[in-house]
C-alpha cells in the first residue's frame, strides 16, 4: 500500500503555480492529497491532477480569529480521519494551522517549506508577532525546508531555524522552472513586440509579478524616469496584478505614457518574456525569485536587488547585475550599463540560460523532492 502525503496551502493557485510537477512525480510512489481554500474555485478544474483526494478547507491569508479556529478544527478532523504519513505546508497561514493541526492529531512527519518572510519589511510589535508565529511553526514541525541557502542563513541569523533543523533541497527554489515552456523564439518575440508596440531598436526593461511597494516598483519607476530622460529608446514593460493600486503612482512618477506598457496579469509569463530585453526585480524581500530564473531561461540579462532571497538566482557580472535594496541611483546605474551594452545583454542572457538549466530545471528540483520523501518515509 502506498504511503500518503497531504499538501496544505491557503490558495489552490499556490499548488498550480509551484507544486504540479512535484505532484506528478511523487504520485508514482505515494498517494497525494491537496487541502486548500476552494471556496472561489471550481473543484472540477483540479480533477485531472494526479491527486488521490482534494479537500476544501477555508484557510484565509488574512487574520480572522473565528475563521482561523474553525479552519484549525476542520484540519484536525480531516487529518485524523485520513491518517496521513506526512503533511507538507506551503505559505505562512497554511503552515501555522496545518502544522499545529498535524501535531495535535499526531501526524508523524510534519514538513513546512519557507518561501519568504512577510516580517522582513515590517517593524515594531507586528514584526515580533509574525516572527513568533514562524518560531511556533518551526517548533511544531518535524522537518523545515527552505527554498534557498541565503534565505536559510537569514532565518538562522534571526533565530527562526537552526543549522541542524533546516534544509535546502538541491540548489534551491520551490519548483524550479519548466525548460520546455520557457524557450526563446524569434518569431514569438517579433509577434509579442508588435502586440506591445515595441520597435525593433527599442530596449524593453520588464518587471513581472505582483504590483506592491515591497517589490520595489516605485524605485524602478524613478530609476527608469532618469534613464528615459537620457535615452528615449528605452521602455518599461510591467506585467502583473496591481494589488496595491500602484499604476497611477508609476504613471505620475514617469510622466510619459508612451514610455510605459501595463499589460495586467497573465497566466503565460513566457509570452511576455519573449518581448523583453532586460528583466528587473528590485524587490525588498524575496523567498527565492522564481521569475528571475524564468527570465534567465529565456536568455534575458537580470537586474535584481541584493536582498537575501535573490542571491542564488543570478551569478553577478555573469548572468546579471545587482543593486542595493531601495537604492534608486543603484538601479539606474545598472539599467544604464545594460542599456548601453548590447553584447553584455547577449552574453549575460546566454550565461543565465545555461546556469538555470544546470541547477533549476523543474525536473531536477522534483527529483530532489522525490529523493527527500523516499528518505523521510523509508
Amino acid at each position: 500500500m502506498k504511503k500518503k502525503i497531504c499538501f496544505i496551502v491557503s490558495s489552490p493557485l499556490t499548488a498550480k503555480a509551484f507544486l504540479l510537477k512535484h505532484f506528478e512525480m511523487l504520485s508514482k510512489d505515494y498517494e497525494i492529497s491537496l487541502v486548500a481554500n476552494f471556496e472561489n474555485e471550481d473543484l472540477a478544474a483540479y480533477k485531472d491532477l494526479p491527486l488521490t483526494n482534494i479537500k476544501s478547507i477555508n484557510i484565509h491569508r488574512s487574520i480572522n480569529i473565528i475563521q482561523d479556529v474553525k479552519a484549525l478544527f476542520d484540519l484536525m478532523n480531516y487529518l485524523k480521519k485520513m491518517n496521513f504519513d506526512a503533511i507538507h505546508t506551503v505559505t505562512p497561514k497554511a503552515a501555522l494551522l496545518g502544522i499545529l493541526a498535524g501535531k495535535l492529531v499526531g501526524v508523524k512527519n510534519r514538513i513546512h517549506i519557507f518561501t519568504g518572510q512577510v516580517w522582513h519589511t515590517k517593524t515594531g510589535l507586528f514584526k515580533k508577532i509574525l516572527m513568533i508565529l514562524d518560531k511556533i511553526i518551526v517548533k511544531c514541525a518535524t522537518i523545515i525546508l527552505v527554498d534557498g541557502q541565503s534565505q536559510r542563513k537569514y532565518l538562522i541569523d534571526n533565530k527562526i531555524v537552526e543549522e541542524n533543523n533546516s534544509y535546502v533541497l538541491g540548489k534551491g527554489s520551490i519548483s524550479g522552472v519548466d525548460t520546455s515552456r520557457f524557450i526563446p523564439d524569434d518569431d514569438s518575440r517579433t509577434q509579442m513586440r508588435n502586440i506591445q508596440n515595441l520597435h525593433k531598436d527599442e530596449i524593453a526593461f520588464m518587471f513581472l509579478g505582483r504590483f506592491n511597494v515591497d517589490k520595489g516598483l516605485l524605485d524602478l519607476a524613478h530609476a527608469f524616469k532618469k534613464l528615459r530622460k537620457e535615452n528615449n529608446n528605452v521602455k518599461l514593460l510591467l506585467v502583473g496584478f496591481d494589488e496595491e493600486n500602484l499604476e497611477s503612482q508609476i504613471k505620475e512618477i514617469i510622466n510619459d505614457d508612451e514610455a510605459i506598457i501595463f499589460t495586467g496579469p497573465t497566466a503565460k509569463p513566457q509570452d511576455y518574456l519573449q518581448a523583453a530585453d532586460v528583466f528587473c526585480l528590485p524587490s525588498y524581500r524575496e523567498g527565492f525569485g522564481t521569475s528571475v530564473i524564468e527570465a534567465s531561461l529565456m536568455k534575458l540579462p537580470i537586474i535584481c536587488s541584493d536582498t537575501y532571497g535573490l542571491i542564488e538566482t543570478i551569478v553577478e557580472n555573469e548572468t546579471g547585475l545587482r543593486h542595493k535594496v531601495a537604492d534608486r541611483d543603484s538601479i539606474y546605474t545598472q539599467m544604464k550599463i545594460l542599456s548601453d551594452n548590447a553584447d553584455m545583454r547577449k552574453n549575460y542572457g546566454e550565461n543565465g540560460s545555461c546556469y538555470v538549466k544546470k541547477y533549476f530545471s523543474a525536473e531536477i528540483i522534483s527529483q530532489e523532492w522525490v529523493a527527500f520523501y523516499k528518505n523521510t518515509l523509508s
